[in-house]
């Protein structure tokens, strides 16, 4: 009974977990698009437009830090959720859309993570990428030509920031809102799959016992 108990409650708690990944997903989702009315994706224009979103739009600041937060804290949620659906036993192969979506939105949480460092153009998001596409562009065969592709083939700048921001809006934004959708669905279609085999074996059980009990009955008499 104890085990059972865990497992329900781990359960419920990874449903309840990918109802707040779908939220914060949709926080950070719309918004950014609020933010892309004001933000400029250009060398030196990223900066000047956040700047001013923050200080000059009316309310401003507060979408810029909602979009900041459900941004980062998506990606604990997201690796929280992991570990708990492990613990709930819902690695078995009944679960592979869960965790496949699981896993892959985590990575697209990630991606968002990443593409977004050079978005503020400031010290620390110029220096990282230049650092991480050293890292990149080592990769066998392939590093160069991504690299090429995510900088625009020259030196960080406003193409770069272009890339970058279309990449994190309409590619893997769109692509972590659709995982988030997936995975919340997918958990709960097997959840009621589960409670309808629950229910199953329970009424099997009491006409097991009830035929028990007759033939008690029947050997008595």
């Amino acid at each position: 009974m104890k085990d059972f108990s865990l497992s329900f409650i781990f359960r419920r708690l990874s449903t309840i977990l990918a109802v707040a990944t779908l939220t914060l997903t949709l926080i950070a989702a719309s918004s950014g698009i609020l933010l892309a009315f004001y933000y400029e994706p250009a060398a030196g224009g990223a900066y000047d437009s956040l700047k001013a979103i923050d200080t000059d739009v009316p309310y401003g600041w507060l979408i810029h830090t909602m979009h900041n937060l459900s941004g980062n804290g998506v990606i604990g949620v997201a690796l929280i959720q992991i570990v708990v659906m492990f613990l709930s036993e819902r690695f078995r192969p009944s679960w592979l859309t869960a965790w496949v979506s699981g896993i892959l939105f985590t990575l697209s949480a990630i991606g968002l993570a990443w593409t977004a460092m050079l978005l503020g153009w400031d010290q620390l998001g110029f220096w990282r990428l230049k650092i991480e596409l050293g890292t990149i562009e080592a990769i066998p065969l392939i590093g160069t030509q991504l690299k090429d592709a995510l900088t625009g083939g020259g030196a960080i700048g406003t193409v770069s920031v272009e890339h970058l921001y279309a990449i994190h809006s309409y590619i893997v934004s769109i692509a972590a809102v659709g995982l988030a959708v997936i995975h919340l669905g997918s958990l709960m279609v097997q959840e009621r799959e589960m409670q309808a085999e629950a229910l199953t074996a329970f009424a099997q059980k009491a006409v097991s016992e009830d035929e028990e009990e007759v033939r008690a009955s029947a050997e008595i008499l």
